[in-house]
């Protein structure tokens, strides 16, 4: 029997039928040795969706209990979830940090489809 409740278990949301998220979530994967990411692809029909499905595409999204994260601030929970890139997680729980983070993923927003097209 495990220790850990559902509370600790961090729930991330990722599209996948995006090419660069597939290779992101691989990687985290492999980083997540201890399993405290349960990893949910949005694409899929089949899997329950807390918010909009399309909302959970069109943005990365995390839940740890009952707490939902979106955009830059879903990216450091999954990293503090993970001890290796705790650090850089850690360090975006500062307002600037975060707020520089957020306005990166915006921009990248943007252009993720034709990153996309170049990836396939």
């Amino acid at each position: 029997m495990s220790d850990r409740s559902d509370d600790d278990i961090l729930t991330v949301w990722y599209d996948g039928g995006c090419p660069l998220c597939l290779r992101e979530i691989a990687l985290m994967r492999r980083l997540d040795r201890a399993n405290h990411i349960h990893f949910v692809d949005v694409a899929d029909p089949a899997q329950p969706c807390p918010l909009d499905r399309q909302l959970l595409l069109d943005r990365f999204h995390a839940r740890k209990g009952t707490v939902i994260y979106d955009g830059a601030a879903a990216f450091a929970a999954m990293w503090r979830a993970i001890p290796v890139l705790r650090p850089l997680g850690e360090l975006a729980r500062l307002p600037p940090i975060l707020w520089g983070l957020e306005v990166a993923y915006r921009r990248f927003l943007r252009v993720r489809p034709i990153l996309q097209r170049w990836v396939r």
